[in-house]
């Protein structure tokens, strides 16, 4: 059955690329599949990259390779001298895409805006809980439903979103890929049919690119949207090629079998940069890996257990076996790009003799662990797998017995978030808007456990540090709040904090157009291809 899959796919994609001649195709070499296509379910960026950021747009956007703010679906806006209310003005004659499954009979409304938040505020609304064991973790764990008091339509193009209390990141927020715009006309239709399942499988929306069809870990399909209201995109066809190894996305490239690929080997960049095909580019991500103990459950619940595994763990080792070195020690749970890092935390010393004392004083022998490695290549962690018996063979020095498991990557995101989850996790996080608070509230706030928060650590001091920056609007006092949490984030050490890497992405020298993103985004839009 897999060596079926492997020839329905390579035909697929041969088929695609043997039309090249007659338009304009890119071939995006994806590390994985998507979990799903409703944005709002998800937070992985390799999700993302094929649902909100082809198909979707926002009411505001980040302009290709920066954090800044301009306008999306929303040509303007204002805001009230409270922080409370904001008032988008919608861009007129917005159209949806047309597609065989769906035709749109109207333009993009204020209905339409309300539809895309309320679902994932409102409980009792019949799309909060449509996929059976999804959820909206991203606006649970950003305190949406706490947040939001209101969404209100004003007009067709107008719509007013009142808050409970002034929210500093709240317009960084707001373009953020869970806060995608979708269609009511269309989920209507779905509903009515008893089809909603379909808005995650088939998605619909007003962005760059209409979605085609998928199938699934091979072959996405994408075509240019005629009706795009920023004008229709150079490229004809989007292709996203799903290849999970890196070194067969490298052979791909070369061959020009795909003409863009993220996440190499650390060990093939340095050929691929040789390569007078290709351009390499590179920057510092805004990202870190981490390793998340459940602190729920013994004994990682100890403080003193945490600090002793972390005192273990050989991070240097890590980074020079999995990075080749292009990479950094992290010590905080923020990058030191970005604004408020605490550079003087003291990071947790490498010292297998003390650690194993730590553990023999905390009343803890003959410690078995599972450690979960992902499956999947990311920006901060290119090859989880040798990370993790790295850290076996660290952890066995101390006593500590470590089996490491896995799962498929849907499912490693899903298992993973539970709060009764055994063991510790390695996982990571690329920022999704330039703000701490996207870091530090939605990956260690009260809010996001059993979610985001992969250590299910609640720390009451360090939550109120955290609402106190969010309603803050003064970037200086903002700052503070983040340097006093970070101190108590390393002493109460819920994850061991592994790196901060450079991220390489190799492209096709055919292609123009195309932004290294500091979010870590892969985008299309803007993007040409030449023969």
């Amino acid at each position: 059955m897999k060596k079926l899959s492997v020839l329905l796919a390579a035909t697929a994609l041969a088929s695609v690329m043997a039309t090249s001649a007659w338009s304009k195709t890119l071939v995006y070499c994806s590390e994985g599949s998507p979990e799903g296509f409703d944005p709002g379910l998800y937070t992985a960026g390799t999700t993302f990259d094929a649902t909100s950021r082809t198909v979707y747009n926002r009411l505001v956007e980040f302009k290709h390779g920066s954090t800044e703010i301009e306008p999306g679906l929303a040509e303007s806006w204002t805001v009230s001298d409270d922080g409370t209310v904001y008032t988008f003005k919608l861009r007129p004659g917005v159209k949806f895409q047309t597609t065989e499954f769906f035709t749109p009979t109207r333009d993009l409304n204020a209905d339409d805006v309300i539809f895309s938040f309320e679902r994932q505020l409102k409980a009792d609304n019949p799309w909060n809980k449509y996929v059976e064991g999804g959820s909206y973790e991203y606006a649970a764990g950003m305190g949406f439903p706490e947040l939001i008091k209101s969404i209100e339509k004003v007009d067709d193009l107008t719509v007013k979103f009142t808050l409970t209390h002034s929210e500093a990141p709240f317009m960084a927020d707001l373009a953020m890929d869970f806060a995608s715009i979708l269609s009511k006309e269309y989920a209507d239709k779905l509903a009515a049919d008893g089809k909603m399942n379909q808005m995650n499988q088939m998605p619909l929306g007003t962005g760059p690119f209409t979605f085609v069809a998928y199938q699934p870990d091979a072959v996405i399909r994408y075509k240019a949207n005629e009706s795009y209201f920023k004008g229709k995109e150079k490229i004809d066809d989007l292709v996203f090629a799903i290849t999970s190894d890196a070194a067969v996305r490298a052979q791909k490239l070369k061959a020009g079998e795909c003409h863009i690929m993220p996440y190499p080997n650390a060990a093939d960049v340095a050929e691929l940069k040789k390569d007078e095909n290709l351009t390499v580019l590179e920057e510092a991500g805004l990202n870190v890996s981490y390793v998340a103990y459940n602190t729920l459950v013994p004994p990682f619940d100890k403080v003193e257990v945490r600090k002793a595994l972390n005192m273990a763990i050989n991070k240097q080792a890590i980074i020079d076996a999995v990075f080749q070195g292009a990479a950094a020690v992290a010590k905080n749970p923020i990058p030191p790009t970005m604004w408020s890092y605490n550079d003087a935390v003291e990071d947790d010393k490498y010292d297998p003799d003390a650690a194993k004392k730590m553990l023999a004083d905390a009343g803890v022998k003959d410690l078995k662990m599972k450690l979960w490695a992902m499956p999947v290549s990311r920006p901060y962690m290119l090859n989880a797998r040798r990370a993790a018996e790295l850290m076996q063979a660290d952890l066995a020095k101390i006593g500590v017995d470590v089996e490491i498991v896995t799962h498929e990557w849907a499912e490693y995101l899903k298992l993973s978030s539970a709060k009764d989850r055994d063991g510790a996790v390695i996982l990571g996080w690329t920022g999704d808007n330039g703000d701490p608070d996207n870091f530090m509230h939605t990956l260690l706030g009260c809010d996001a456990v059993g979610g985001n928060n992969r250590a299910q650590w609640c720390n009451k001091e360090f939550d109120d540090l955290m609402i106190k920056a969010k309603t803050t609007a003064d970037v200086a006092e903002r700052t503070k709040f983040y340097e006093q949490a970070q101190l108590i984030f390393k002493k109460e050490a819920p994850w061991a904090t592994l790196d901060h890497s450079l991220v390489f992405i190799p492209v096709s020298k055919k292609v123009s157009g195309f932004v290294q993103d500091p979010l870590g985004y892969h985008r299309f839009d803007g993007v040409d291809i030449s023969e």
